[in-house]
C-alpha cells in the first residue's frame, strides 16, 4: 500500500518544523517525518542560500532529491510530512513522482500575518534564518498563490497544537490535494 505525502510549506517563522513534527508523531500508522532544510545542510562546499538568485541550479537538484526521498518512503508505504520552503515554482517535479508512483499527496500552506511571521522568525534558533530581509522575500514570495491560495492556512492566532489539528483536518477534507 503506498503512503500518502503531505507537503507543509510557508515562509521561514510560520510553524512548519514544529507542525510537521506534531503532525508525523501523532498520526496513526508509519510516517515519516522530512526536514528538507537537511538536504541544504548536507552541502558541504558551494553552498549558495537558496533563497538567492544564484542558488537556482542548487535548489532544483536539492528539490530533486527531496522528491526522490518522499517518493520512495511513500512507495515502501509510509505516510510522509515533508516540512520546507516549497513554492508552487518547485510542485512540478512533486506532481509529476506522484502521477508516476501514484502518491496521494497535499500541499499545505501554513502563512501567518507578516508581522507574526517576523515576530517568530527572529525568536528562532541560532542557526535558523532570522534576517528580516530574507525572510520578507520569502513570505512574499508565497504571498499570492493564485490557485493554490486555497492551500493556505492563516495560523497567526494559532499554536503549534491548534495548527496541526488544522492541517489533519485539512489533509482530511481532501481539498488540499495537488491535481
Amino acid at each position: 500500500m503506498t503512503g500518502e505525502v503531505i507537503l507543509l510549506t510557508g515562509p521561514p517563522g510560520a510553524g512548519k518544523t514544529t507542525v510537521a513534527e506534531l503532525v508525523a508523531s501523532g498520526a496513526a500508522g508509519p510516517t515519516v517525518h522530512l526536514t528538507t532544510d537537511l538536504y541544504y545542510r548536507a552541502i558541504r562546499t558551494g553552498f549558495v542560500p537558496p533563497y538567492l538568485p544564484g542558488a537556482q541550479r542548487q535548489n532544483e537538484v536539492v528539490v530533486e532529491a527531496i522528491v526522490a526521498t518522499t517518493t520512495t518512503y511513500a512507495r515502501g508505504g509510509y505516510d510522509v510530512v515533508v516540512d520546507g520552503i516549497i513554492g508552487p515554482w518547485f510542485l512540478d517535479p512533486f506532481r509529476a513522482a506522484a502521477r508516476r508512483d501514484g502518491v496521494t499527496m497535499s500541499y499545505v500552506v501554513l502563512r501567518p500575518d507578516l508581522d507574526t511571521t517576523l515576530a517568530r522568525a527572529v525568536n528562532r534558533a541560532d542557526s535558523e534564518l532570522k534576517d528580516v530581509e530574507a525572510v520578507t522575500g520569502m513570505y512574499q514570495a508565497l504571498a499570492d498563490l493564485g490557485e493554490l491560495e486555497r492551500h493556505v492556512i492563516d495560523t497567526s492566532a494559532l499554536d503549534p497544537e491548534r495548527t496541526a489539528a488544522e492541517v489533519r483536518k485539512a489533509v482530511a477534507s481532501q481539498q488540499y490535494r495537488l491535481a
